[in-house]
């Protein structure tokens, strides 16, 4: 019996965050973002104070955790 693996649509989404101001900022928005989605790829920019997401998680879950955390986000895309 073979088994597969069902795919799942994955999300491209933007998100800028105003008080991401340094690497450890972006460390803990990277973490905060990877507590909802451990697959999540994620690239967080401390210097233009953008992130980049790309997950199958719904956007809402993510603003939720980033808010939660102390870094609200705003939706760019």
């Amino acid at each position: 019996m073979k088994t597969r693996e069902a795919k799942t649509e994955e999300f491209l989404m933007h998100f800028h965050i105003e008080n991401m101001t340094c690497g450890g900022c972006a460390s803990s928005v990277t973490r905060a973002i990877q507590s909802v989605d451990p697959l999540a790829k994620v690239t967080a920019d401390p210097a233009t104070r953008k992130v980049e997401i790309v997950s199958d998680q719904p956007r809402d879950a993510f603003e939720g955790t980033l808010k939660e955390a102390g870094y609200p986000a705003t939706p760019t895309n």
